[in-house]
């Protein structure tokens, strides 16, 4: 009897269980759920798009930075190469001078004539005042730096003395004197002077990348390479040809 009871009361039970409503999750909520993860996919895009674009102009700004350190460092290794020739001219400078000096102290000697007479003779007397102009106008680049004042000097010097063995470097150094101050057409025509008239000149390479340089300044791409070319071609161990390749690069 007490059995009976008892599968009475489960029957019972498991009827009211099947009647009750199981859980139900409202379209309203799932709704609110999707957007929510939308929301964080979108916010997560948005921010992976923002580093990415800092990432692009970091890059860029390293990019530019590194060219510029190149076209600096390239300027520098010139300056100094462009220093280091200015000592090696001073040095020449002083030896030419003390060299004459000498000879003029041994040519000062008296010596014996044939007929016993007592004479006297100068080396380097007819040349005296081309050493000089020379010189004094060498001496305002190298030692005294006053610039402006070498030009007139170094004018001089080539209208006075059109046949002086001292011609293609006072060219060059005026030509150099006048492109430092971007007075780049008459600069030319000093370059272009040691380069077609003193081919044995040790500043005819420089002189050649200088007539390139110039172009390029001009926008005269086309002259710039012929003569970056030029002096790859003619001087291809010099510094400058490795500062003629690195212009012909950016042309």
């Amino acid at each position: 009897m007490r059995i009976t009871s008892v599968l009475i009361a489960l029957a019972f039970t498991g009827v009211a269980l099947a009647q009750s409503p199981a859980p139900v999750i409202s379209a309203a909520h799932a709704q609110d759920s999707l957007e929510n993860r939308i929301e964080r996919l979108e916010r997560l895009l948005e921010s992976r798009g923002q580093s990415q674009a800092r990432m692009m102009q970091q890059l860029g700004a390293l990019q530019r930075e590194v060219s510029e350190l190149r076209g600096v460092t390239e300027e520098h290794a010139h300056q100094l190469e462009q220093v280091l020739e200015r000592q090696r001219d001073l040095y020449q400078e002083i030896e030419r001078r003390v060299s004459e000096v000498r000879s003029e102290r041994a040519a000062a000697a008296p010596t014996l004539s044939t007929e016993g007479d007592t004479q006297l003779s100068m080396a380097y007397s007819d040349d005296l005042s081309e050493n000089q102009a020379y010189d004094r106008a060498i001496a305002l680049v190298l030692e005294d730096r006053q610039y402006e004042q070498a030009i007139p000097e170094f004018r001089a010097f080539i209208d006075t003395f059109p046949d002086s063995e001292y011609l293609g470097n006072a060219h060059y150094w005026l030509g150099q004197l006048l492109y430092a101050r971007n007075d780049y057409s008459q600069a030319r025509q000093h370059f272009e002077e040691v380069v077609n008239n003193h081919r044995d000149s040790g500043k005819r390479a420089d002189c050649l990348l200088k007539l390139g340089i110039i172009a390029q300044n001009e926008g005269d791409d086309g002259r710039a390479e012929s003569r970056f070319e030029q002096v790859l071609n003619e001087y291809p161990d010099s510094t400058e040809a490795t500062l003629a390749r690195s212009r012909l690069e950016d042309l």
